[in-house]
């Protein structure tokens, strides 16, 4: 069989490998029912469809045919190392790293860290539209997380005693 669309192809084998072992991976919780879900209802529900969605895309890309076959282009390393990195820094930032003496800087600190970062992965970077979009995540973040949810985890750094 001939792969009329690549793009197509790999996404919907990538969502099938996500989805399938999500699925199978929730198997293990008590799934309950609609009425009254257990916790592994949702992740199970999400993994059957993130499945079934891959199995469409897959199906797709091989009968329909497209005008160039969407072929892959190159992998794009910078967004993928700079969005993991994001993530990683913004984790250390809020519980902090005992193994390097590294105190829990915060939310707010976290993400400004997790936006600046994250922000150098696109093509072009604004020092302004960061400053203003790090605002007001961190001040929706507040507000959502702290005062809404009441989550108990540090706002600010350990050494401003706020």
């Amino acid at each position: 069989m001939n792969i009329k669309s690549q793009k197509d192809f790999f996404s919907g084998l990538m969502f099938m490998c996500v989805g399938v072992p999500f699925a199978w991976g929730s198997s293990s919780y008590t799934i309950g029912s609609g009425a009254r879900m257990g916790p592994g209802f949702f992740p199970l529900v999400l993994g059957i469809l993130l499945a079934v969605l891959g199995g469409i895309i897959t199906f797709k890309a091989l009968v329909v045919e497209t005008v160039d076959g969407d072929k892959i282009g190159p992998f794009a390393w910078k967004p993928l190392v700079f969005i993991i990195l994001a993530n990683l820094v913004f984790g250390a930032m809020i519980g902090g790293l005992p193994g390097i003496h590294l105190p829990p800087m915060g939310l707010i600190v976290g993400i400004f860290a997790l936006t600046f970062i994250a922000a150098l992965a696109g093509d072009e970077f604004k020092w302004k539209e960061v400053v203003v979009l790090a605002t007001i995540l961190a001040v929706m973040s507040y507000f959502a997380f702290i005062k809404m949810l009441n989550l108990q985890f540090p706002v600010w750094p350990a050494f401003v005693g706020v």
